[in-house]
């Protein structure tokens, strides 16, 4: 076991893209556990929009992360020690590990996760973590979708959007995605199953949404913001529903955008919106892994992966989530699951 813990600490605000300046690399001594407590070797650490959020200096739904901090960062790993009797050497959990090697956690802060199951180390943080856990309520508690209505997916190719719209299409809709390049839209439709594609880089958005969805949008789960949210609210039916995940357009914004111009349509259709935080369902999470679980085993529900190999490229490896370069669901390798 190596003998140093290697962290990357927040130092400055970023401004614009995080650049690697905004971080100082530690490589401090591994911390013991006390009574109560866990030491955790974190095996992959995901990256996530809403680490951008933390390292702003407003606080959010949790506490912006102090300068001088160990970087906020969930992550999965296996327990090295434990001085609780709930954990034991060896065992698989997910936690807020943070950006490094090691964490020393109070046991009740972590989640147990099953060994031995016939299924890749990382679905954990994908379709049976909190990525499933997120596309699941975010569609199905606050949009309660409907056989034959159209859901229209922003960041579709993304680790939540790539879900949603597999949902959608378990629930019977019309689901249309929106992604960022050729590649990605063949990917939805072609082995995703969903029903059509917009890519917002090269296509009207406003005019492509008109054409695919000639009955108009019911349901929309949207991730971005901005001119795409936009784009939508001047097409959405009589009680759509909007479920707002995320805003990451605007995550790296230098000065605030204004809202948008079809904002009077949420009163004239009678439309409803709605802001979640999956932390919020973690009570629930044992109701979604059981179907999640159901509709993956059955081939119902197709994810990819994309893992940067180690640590030490994590202050930049987070800028594919703004840039559009991800491929799934992005996480960094820390160390081999071997070991």
């Amino acid at each position: 076991m190596t003998q140093v813990n290697r962290q990357w600490r927040l130092i400055s605000r970023p401004v614009g893209m995080v650049k690697e300046s905004d971080f100082e690399w530690r490589e401090e001594p591994i911390p013991t556990p006390n009574a109560g407590e866990v030491l955790v070797k974190q095996i992959y650490l995901s990256l996530d929009p809403a680490n951008r959020i933390w390292m702003n200096e407003q606080d959010s739904y949790m506490p912006a992360v102090v300068l001088g901090d160990v970087m906020r960062g969930i992550g999965l790993g296996i327990v090295s020690e434990s001085k609780d009797p709930r954990f034991n050497q060896g065992d698989l959990v997910q936690a807020m590990i943070g950006w490094q090697d090691y964490a020393v956690l109070p046991a009740n802060t972590l989640t147990a996760l099953p060994k031995g199951l016939p299924i890749p180390m990382t679905t954990y943080l994908g379709v049976l973590g909190h990525i499933g856990l997120t596309a699941y309520f975010g569609l199905l508690d606050i949009t309660h979708p409907k056989a034959g209505e159209t859901l229209v997916v922003s960041a579709a190719a993304g680790a939540v959007g790539s879900l949603v719209g597999q949902i959608g299409k378990i629930k019977g809709c019309y689901v249309v995605g929106i992604a960022g390049s050729d590649e990605k839209c063949q990917w939805l439709k072609n082995d995703l199953g969903f029903d059509a594609t917009i890519n917002y880089k090269t296509e009207n958005v406003a005019k492509r949404l008109a054409d695919l969805c000639p009955k108009g949008i019911d349901i929309y789960f949207d991730n971005v913001g901005g001119e795409i949210l936009d784009a939508v609210l001047g097409q959405i039916n009589k009680r759509a529903r909007i479920s707002l995940c995320g805003l990451i357009t605007g995550y790296n914004a230098e000065k605030p955008k204004p809202g948008p111009y079809y904002f009077p349509n949420i009163l004239v259709k009678s439309a409803k919106v709605e802001g979640f935080i999956v932390t919020d369902y973690l009570h629930r999470s044992e109701e979604a892994i059981k179907d999640l679980g159901q509709w993956f085993m059955e081939g119902k529900l197709k994810f990819r992966v994309d893992v940067v190999d180690g640590l030490e490229n994590a202050p930049l490896a987070i800028n594919k989530l703004f840039d559009g370069s991800n491929q799934g669901k992005l996480m960094i390798k820390v160390f081999e699951e071997t070991n």
